[in-house]
């Protein structure tokens, strides 16, 4: 089998944002609310829902593109939309990465990072 890498990758990736933008969908109230006190310290402070928003869209369409790739790589070969949603992957961990730091969540900072390099993995390997 080829590419079984790159699948395993992009099914890390689609699992980790599809659930992500579920738990934030099913429990839009408890997120906001959450995030409102961690970054009430910050610039981030009165865009909370905004940027809330911003990062469902992204992680949903990192996730459906991952598992798209998925499909296509075992179908046709093809690297198009695996490659679309690992770097959507890495761009919405980057987005994630910029408000733990400034919340100066250091620990949270560190967990996104260790996500980070299989997006990156997956987007060197599709390329």
């Amino acid at each position: 089998m080829t590419n079984t890498a790159s699948i395993l990758v992009l099914l890390f990736l689609a699992v980790t944002f599809i659930q992500s933008g579920y738990d934030k969908i099913t429990d839009w109230n408890g997120n906001v609310s959450w995030l409102k006190g961690h970054f009430s310290q910050t610039p981030l402070k009165n865009q909370v829902p905004a940027a809330l928003l911003m990062v469902l869209v992204l992680e949903v369409f990192a996730g459906i593109f991952s598992l798209v790739g998925i499909i296509q790589l075992l179908v046709n070969g093809e690297r198009t939309f695996g490659f679309y949603g690992a770097v959507l992957s890495a761009v919405t961990l980057i987005l994630l990465l910029l408000g733990q730091r400034l919340a100066k969540d250091y620990d949270g900072a560190r967990t996104i990072a260790i996500y980070f390099i299989p997006a990156v993995l997956a987007v060197y390997w599709l390329n």
